[in-house]
């Protein structure tokens, strides 16, 4: 008897806006001198959740993880200072690796699937508040 292959619910074209909106829209802010700490959090929590979602999932496609680890250094560097001088923004130097960032994102978001995806936010956002797996688990299937 073979084997039944989990579901793949594939990222519709309504995901990919939404990722793409979170991240251009605080990539535009940041131009424009309106950056902030909720934009920077939408941002830098967009890129990071396609990166880690790649890696699980292995992908092939050519320097994607690199340009991706590119611009969250970048955003690691604007994190740092937005946290010590409470002014959030992208310095000129640091704007073309995060938009090639977010455009790698979004090339790549189109190979990957619903539940990778989701699964892979609530991880990493456990991480941020210290949650243990069982917890997560537990949350989500509570929703």
């Amino acid at each position: 008897m073979r084997k039944k292959s989990p579901l793949r619910v594939p990222v519709t074209q309504g995901l990919k806006d939404i990722y793409a909106m979170d991240m251009h829209t605080a990539y535009q802010a940041a131009c424009l001198g309106q950056f902030n700490v909720m934009a920077f959090s939408r941002l830098a929590a967009a890129i990071s959740v396609v990166r880690s979602a790649l890696e699980q999932k292995k992908t092939k496609i050519p320097l994607a993880l690199e340009m991706l680890d590119r611009a969250i250094e970048e955003l690691v560097a604007v994190r740092k200072r937005g946290d010590e001088t409470g002014v959030w923004e992208l310095a000129e130097s640091e704007r073309p690796s995060i938009l090639e960032g977010i455009d790698m994102a979004e090339q790549c978001i189109g190979t990957l699937d619903v539940a990778l995806l989701a699964q892979t936010a609530a991880r990493l956002l456990g991480d941020v508040f210290g949650e243990q797996p069982d917890e997560q688990e537990e949350e989500a299937r509570s929703e």
